[in-house]
C-alpha cells in the first residue's frame, strides 16, 4: 500500500500533480454530494446477483425452470454493473481530491474501513471459529486453503486451478479483483493529468479486453477469463473513464451523448459478434468475450442516464426507493447470500423442500424467497450494528477537496 512519505520521496511527480489539480474545473453537481440514483443501479446490481446464486445454480426438471434458469444466468452481469460502479465512484472520488492533503492516506483508511471489517470477520467466523463448532469437510477444504483468502488471492487460486476453490465464500473473487484495483488506481490517478488519465483508462479496458479474447483463442479456461484481475478491468476502467469525461467540458450531458453514440455501436458490434460466431465457431470464445464488454457499454449509458434522469422519469421510479434500499445494504447481501445459496447447492435442498410442498418450481421458488430474505436480515443487522461502527471511523480521514463526493460503495 503506497504511504504518503514514499509519495514525498518523489519531488517531480508531485509537482505534476499538483500542477494538474491547481486549475480545477467545477464538477457537474449532479455527481457531487450523495446520487442515489447510483444506490439503485447498485440495488439492480445485488438483485441480478442474487438470481443468479438462488435461481440460475439450481437444477431445471422443465420447460420454465430452464427458461427460468438461463434468464437468471444473466445476473452475472451484476457483477461487471458492480465494476462499473466502483470504477466510476473511486475515480470520480480520487480526482477530486487531486492536490489535497492526505491524498494517498485518506484514500486507502476510508477504504479500509469500509471492506475489511466485514471481509475479515466473516473470514474469522468461517476459518477460526465454525471448525471449533461443527465438522465439516467443506470447512476443512476453506482452512487448508485460507493464506490465499486473507490476502486477497481467492481469484488468482481459483482462475489457476479452473475451478471454483473457496467453499461458501468462492464470490469472494470479485472482492479481491476490487482490492488489487484499489491497490494501484490511486497512484495512477495521481500521475496522470485529467486528458491522459482518460486515455489510460480507455487503454487499459481495450487491453484487457484484448488480453481476454486472445487468452481464449487459445483455449484458457473461462473461470480464469471470468475472474483474474487482468481480464476484468475494463469495467473498472471504462467506470473510470466515465467518471473523468463527466468533468470534462459538457459534464454529464456530454457523457450522455458519448454514451448513446457508444451504445449504438455497441448494438451494431454485438449482431457482427454472434454473426461471426455463427459462421466461424473457431472465433466463438473471443467473440463472447467481446460481447460481454459491449454489455457492459449499454449498462454504462444506462448508469448515465440514470443520473440524469428527472424526478418522475420512468429511470428515476426504475431506480427509486426500493431498489435504492437494496443497494444501501448490497455490500453486506453480496457478502452473507453466497453462504446460504451455496448450502442449498451443495446439500441439494431443493429436491428435499420439493418432496414436503409436492412442485420443484414450487420449491425453487420458496428457498429462493427464504434465502433472499434471510439474506436481507442479515445484511440490515450487520450494517447497523457491526458496519456502521467502522463507517463512522472515516471522519478522521475526509478528502481535502471542495470537489469530492462522500458517496462510496
Amino acid at each position: 500500500m503506497v504511504q504518503e512519505s514514499e509519495a514525498s520521496a518523489v519531488p517531480v511527480v508531485r509537482a505534476t500533480a499538483m500542477a494538474d489539480a491547481t486549475p480545477q474545473r467545477a464538477v457537474d453537481p449532479r455527481i457531487r454530494g450523495r446520487m442515489p440514483a447510483l444506490d439503485g443501479v447498485r440495488g439492480l446490481a445485488i438483485l441480478m446477483v442474487l438470481f443468479v446464486h438462488f435461481f440460475a445454480d439450481t437444477v431445471a426438471t422443465n420447460r420454465f425452470e430452464r427458461v427460468l434458469t438461463r434468464v437468471s444466468g444473466f445476473g452475472t452481469y451484476g457483477v461487471d454493473l458492480f465494476f462499473m460502479l466502483s470504477g466510476f465512484l473511486i475515480t470520480g472520488i480520487l480526482v477530486d481530491s487531486k492536490g489535497g492533503g492526505g491524498y494517498f492516506r485518506n484514500f486507502y483508511a476510508r477504504r479500509a474501513v469500509r471492506i475489511f471489517p466485514l471481509y475479515y470477520g466473516i473470514l474469522i467466523v468461517l476459518i477460526v471459529i465454525a471448525p471449533l463448532v461443527v465438522s465439516s469437510p467443506a470447512l476443512a477444504v476453506l482452512r487448508s486453503r485460507q493464506a490465499w483468502a486473507w490476502l486477497y488471492g481467492i481469484n488468482i487460486l481459483s482462475g489457476l486451478r479452473g475451478e471454483y476453490s473457496f467453499p461458501y465464500i468462492d464470490h469472494f473473487w470479485s472482492l479481491a479483483v476490487e482490492e488489487h484495483f484499489y491497490f494501484f488506481w490511486p497512484l495512477v490517478v495521481w500521475l496522470c493529468p485529467r486528458p491522459t488519465l482518460l486515455r489510460v483508462c480507455i487503454g487499459l479496458a481495450f487491453a484487457s479486453l484484448i488480453a481476454r479474447m486472445i487468452a481464449a483463442s487459445l483455449a484458457v479456461n473461462l473461470l480464469a477469463l471470468g475472474i483474474l484481475t487482468p481480464f476484468r478491468l475494463d469495467g473498472l476502467c471504462f467506470g473510470g473513464a466515465l467518471a473523468v469525461y463527466a468533468r470534462g467540458p459538457g459534464g454529464l450531458d456530454a457523457l450522455a451523448r458519448a454514451t448513446r453514440k457508444l451504445a449504438i455501436w455497441g448494438v451494431v458490434l454485438f449482431v457482427v459478434s454472434h454473426a461471426v460466431s455463427a459462421t466461424r465457431p473457431d472465433l466463438f470464445g473471443p467473440m463472447r468475450q467481446l460481447r460481454a464488454s459491449l454489455f457492459t457499454v449499454f449498462l454504462g449509458h444506462m448508469m448515465v442516464s440514470a443520473l440524469r434522469s428527472k424526478p418522475g422519469a420512468w429511470l428515476s421510479w426504475l431506480f427509486g426507493p426500493k431498489l435504492q434500499f437494496l443497494g444501501t445494504y448490497s455490500y453486506g447481501l453480496y457478502v452473507f447470500h453466497h453462504l446460504i445459496s451455496y448450502y442449498y447447492y451443495r446439500h441439494q435442498t431443493e429436491f428435499v423442500i420439493a418432496r414436503w410442498v409436492g412442485s420443484h418450481t414450487a420449491a425453487v421458488f420458496l428457498q429462493a424467497s427464504v434465502g433472499m430474505v434471510v439474506s436481507m436480515g442479515i445484511a440490515i443487522v450487520s450494517y447497523h450494528f457491526f458496519e456502521k461502527r467502522f463507517l463512522l471511523l472515516k471522519r478522521r480521514w475526509e478528502p481535502h477537496s471542495k470537489n469530492v463526493r462522500l458517496q462510496t460503495n
